[in-house]
């Protein structure tokens, strides 16, 4: 039996969610339904300032979604809720840990080429050619591709894509050497794959517009981000390092 975790971070998604739900529960529920395979859907609300939570526990409570799992823990941020999430779906016995964002930007079609290779591959991570959210988060996406360069020597077109198939064992060594608390895990996550030389393969996905909801990134944000980002990545060079001693 192969057990798949479909796991997504949220945060005052009150406009975003029941769409999502309404997305990626069909992926779940189509994978139970295969020979050999068993699928859940996770979904974490991390402290939201709405009523996120409620229309989760509302649509489970509704009935027709045995495989959702609505989630909340106290507000930590996104890449702690990310780890919160990874952690959760290893501890129930997922074999494959699919990422994406609760927000409405990626494409649930996407995700079965990803599946077709689950085998093939340790990870397989989405890539945003053509981000449609703004010149802010291009910036940022640029700004870590030149960090993770400088901190692990690897090239990576797109390291934070929400938008990832991982293979457990896999996912488990790097969560080893990543601090509980890391802000931006899937960041690292793709360095040190491509830096252990793991079977890694990158696919070009749709990335559309939010779909409701306010972005959160301004400029000042992305300094912060950048410069927490050096210190966050020198501790988890050391943990590497005490690691392969």
């Amino acid at each position: 039996m192969e057990k798949f975790y479909f796991v997504m971070p949220a945060y005052n998604e009150a406009e975003n969610i029941q769409q999502t739900i309404r997305q990626w529960y069909p992926v779940v529920e189509k994978i139970n339904q295969m020979e050999a395979c068993e699928a859940v859907l996770a979904i974490a609300d991390d402290g939201s300032k709405d009523n996120t939570y409620q229309i989760m526990s509302q649509a489970k409570e509704e009935g027709g979604l045995e495989h959702f799992e609505p989630v909340t823990k106290p507000n930590g941020g996104h890449g702690q809720t990310v780890l919160f999430l990874y952690r959760h779906a290893l501890a129930h016995g997922a074999d494959y840990v699919f990422q994406t964002d609760s927000d409405g930007q990626t494409n649930p079609d996407e995700f079965w080429q990803m599946f077709e290779h689950r085998h093939d591959y340790d990870f397989q991570i989405g890539y945003r050619k053509g981000r449609q959210d703004g010149a802010g988060r291009v910036f940022v996406t640029k700004t870590l591709r030149l960090i993770v360069w400088l901190m692990f020597h690897v090239w990576v077109t797109d390291a934070n894509t929400p938008f990832r198939l991982m293979q457990r064992e896999k996912l488990q060594a790097i969560m080893d050497v990543i601090p509980q608390d890391y802000f931006l895990c899937n960041v690292a996550i793709t360095a040190i794959a491509v830096k252990w030389n793991y079977r890694i393969k990158f696919y070009e996905i749709t990335f559309k517009p939010r779909q409701g909801g306010v972005n959160s990134i301004n400029m000042k944000r992305i300094f912060k981000i950048g410069w927490k980002a050096l210190g966050d990545f020198r501790r988890i060079n050391r943990n590497i390092k005490k690691k392969n001693s």
